[in-house]
């Protein structure tokens, strides 16, 4: 599958490096991308009855494909961010689970993307909610107009956050989420999942209490 690909190049990358660093050099996959690409279109068209090519076009649309871009983005970022001691086989073997963890928690929703974002004296420009203690995962609230986070473009409002340069907020509290935010500085790399029907939810539930809430109000006096 797309995670055995991602994990194969890896280790043909990194087969002249017996030790790995801390942190690893940052993996630069496009280039043998592209070549795993521009040879399968060869193949494709030499007249050989003996390749098996439909599998080999199919597999050349996955390599082309915004979904693999995607994969290969988030692949990157975990492979940089990963806690894991031992040879580059064991790194690329564990980032690929990282990788694939990180996409099943997004099923049913958008596919997770990596947002790069620079800290600003103005901060990110948007506001987030949920937490464990709200039992509800941590997401974008709100996107500041005129912000950083507006002008970039590259963040929306119903975004959960998934990681914040590779710190889980999987069960994460509210003021983790907060303070992991508020204390990054210079360069950050959110993992973020399209999730609008958890905004929905919690917004209809922070309403619902609201209502609730002044209902008691009123009836006491």
């Amino acid at each position: 599958g797309t995670t055995t690909v991602m994990a194969t190049l890896v280790d043909n990358d990194l087969t002249s490096n017996s030790r790995t660093t801390s942190p690893p050099p940052p993996l630069e996959l496009d280039n043998d991308i592209e070549r795993i690409v521009e040879l399968l279109g060869v193949l494709l068209e030499r007249n050989d009855t003996s390749l098996p090519k439909e599998q080999m076009g199919q597999l050349r649309q996955v390599l082309i494909s915004s979904f693999f871009r995607q994969v290969k983005e988030v692949y990157e970022h975990m492979y940089q961010t990963v806690e894991v001691k031992g040879s580059p086989e064991i790194r690329a073997q564990a980032t690929a689970k990282a990788t694939v963890a990180a996409f099943s928690a997004s099923e049913g929703q958008g596919h997770p993307r990596v947002v790069e974002l620079e800290k600003t004296p103005e901060g990110f420009g948007f506001n987030v909610m949920g937490g464990r203690e709200q039992k509800c995962p941590i997401y974008i609230s709100r996107i500041i107009p005129g912000g950083y986070s507006d002008r970039q473009g590259n963040l929306r409002r119903g975004d959960q956050i998934l990681s914040v340069n590779g710190e889980d907020l999987e069960g994460a509290e509210h003021s983790q989420a907060v303070d992991l935010l508020k204390n990054a500085q210079g360069k950050i790399k959110l993992v973020v999942t399209y999730s609008p029907k958890i905004l929905e939810e919690m917004e209809w539930r922070y309403e619902h209490t609201k209502s609730f809430r002044r209902a008691r109000s009123s009836r006491r006096h």
